[in-house]
């Protein structure tokens, strides 16, 4: 019987199928186990996230003339609304290993000094996805809720409903905090030779139009949370030219 570890295979040797697909089904049953830990400690935690993440909201309806209200509107919503921010939290807890685990399955197929960056790329992927996360609810919510409720009537008095507000913000920090991954995912390709520095300077444009297409489906339709989304991806852009110009081995005739 023959263990296959990741770290037994030089980097002149391949990993066949079938280890491969052990190897897969080891890291997804880790990163399961994770993730069902974190949503077993964050269930534990429940009420006390739901008044973190309701605040922002909490705030604009105390501060908009005509007041408003969260309400539950459908028999099962409290509790799906409960389920959802344990999954979601727990999904947060769990990304490291996650990560972790997904950095392991590709290691095999990098140099060993390639291998020595999985750590900081992990650490990097972390911090990405936790700023991103906190963009959204810190500048996003803060800005984008008082706008939304303004726009109604001020003698009407709003009603929103549990399960849409944790639904619209949860999978707005989750994409932010995806989106805030592009100078890892630019590394990558670099790093395989499909792009460089120069590609992303020429391709400036098109990227910055991309940009306000993803703030664009990302956030509600107004201008000001698209400005609000775009500026930093567009910075991060700027930082992911830095990457590629770093560590690209795409070659060059001229």
């Amino acid at each position: 019987m023959r263990g296959m570890e990741s770290t037994e295979y030089d980097d002149d040797q391949t990993m066949p199928l079938l280890d491969h697909l052990r190897e897969l089904k080891k890291r997804v049953v880790l990163s399961c186990i994770a993730l069902v830990a974190g949503f077993a400690i964050c269930m534990l935690f429940a009420e006390d996230i739901y008044h973190f993440l309701a605040a922002p909201m909490v705030e604009a309806l105390s501060e908009r003339e005509g007041g408003g209200n969260m309400t539950i509107i459908a028999p099962l919503e409290g509790v799906m609304t409960w389920l959802r921010v344990g999954f979601f939290g727990g999904l947060v807890l769990a990304f490291p290993v996650v990560a972790y685990q997904a950095w392991l399955f590709i290691a095999p197929g990098l140099h060993l000094k390639e291998k020595k960056t999985v750590a900081p790329l992990v650490f990097c992927s972390v911090l990405l996805m936790l700023l991103g996360a906190s963009f959204g609810y810190y500048v996003i919510f803060r800005f984008g809720f008082p706008f939304f409720l303004s726009i109604m009537s001020s003698g009407a008095e709003a009603n929103i409903s549990l399960a849409a507000y944790f639904s619209t913000s949860l999978k707005l920090m989750v994409g932010l905090g995806l989106c805030f991954q592009m100078p890892i995912v630019i590394y990558f390709c670099a790093r395989m030779g499909w792009l460089d520095a120069r590609d992303m300077v020429e391709k400036f444009r098109y990227g910055i139009v991309i940009i306000f297409l993803i703030s664009a489906v990302m956030t509600p339709p107004d201008p000001l949370t698209q400005m609000l989304m775009a500026g930093p991806l567009s910075f991060l852009y700027g930082v992911s030219i830095v990457v590629a110009y770093f560590f690209s081995t795409k070659t060059r005739d001229t």
